[in-house]
């Protein structure tokens, strides 16, 4: 799931937690595998917890704007984030539409792109179907209670 994927402020790339610590915990970088300690200070955000500004207002999950990418590109590789800052934008136009073009910049599209061309790399992307399984899960539960209540 991407709560278990974090982007660390300030570090390149995507990391998983290993351990906690006194003052901190351990990471593991999904690519290379290298461990390092974060401390407290650092801004760390599960992917999960990230989301784009709409127009609308109704911020859309992260993980909603990757299986949009995935859909797009039939689980390929996303467009490059080192690609001119006009194709970013169309192409994250027409995976979403609907993102405010005020409040997000090429900076958090570029780590869209890059986080989930990571992902993808990884062979990481059935993570983002994990949620909706556990939801079905959850409502054929929710249903079979029901049931077994009427008899």
């Amino acid at each position: 799931m991407l709560k278990d994927i974090l982007a660390i402020s300030g570090q390149p790339g995507l990391y998983k937690m290993v351990s906690n610590t006194k003052n901190g915990i351990i990471v593991e970088n999904l690519e290379n595998g290298k461990r390092m300690p974060t401390y407290a200070t650092a801004k760390v955000s599960a992917l999960e917890d990230i989301a784009i500004y709409t127009e609308d207002g109704e911020d859309k999950p992260l993980g909603e704007v990757f299986k949009s990418i995935r859909e797009k590109e039939n689980a390929g590789a996303a467009i490059s984030p080192k690609s001119s800052n006009d194709e970013l934008k169309n192409y994250f136009e027409e995976v979403m539409p609907e993102y405010d073009k005020e409040r997000v910049y090429v900076s958090d599209i570029k780590k869209v792109y890059q986080w989930y061309n990571t992902i993808q790399k990884l062979d990481m992307l059935d993570l983002l179907d994990v949620k909706d399984e556990e939801k079905e899960v959850k409502e054929d539960a929710k249903e079979e209670i029901k049931e077994a209540a009427k008899e």
